[in-house]
């Protein structure tokens, strides 16, 4: 299962980006997504500097295996998840 998670409606607002990039991750673990796709735009780079920083916390950092930087796309992050029989 891929989740996907644009924040161009919500670039500007800090509260919120965080409200929706914790309800995604709370997401991807209720239902053992492979992938969270977050695409935070191309813009200055600040957003996806946020959403990197978010995901660097030591409380978000256990949830997920890796973190992929679209080599095509600058705009784009994949949140890549490993879940093994009987975990969470």
């Amino acid at each position: 299962m891929k989740l996907k998670l644009d924040l161009h409606d919500i670039y500007n607002k800090g509260r919120d980006i965080d409200a929706a990039l914790r309800d995604v991750m709370d997401e991807a673990v209720r239902k053992k997504a492979s992938v969270v796709e977050i695409i935070p735009g191309k813009g200055s780079g600040q957003l996806k500097k946020h959403v990197l920083r978010f995901l660097d916390q030591d409380d978000v950092k256990p949830l997920y295996h890796r973190v992929e930087k679209d080599s095509r796309n600058w705009g784009r992050l994949f949140v890549h998840f490993r879940w093994k029989p009987g975990h969470r």
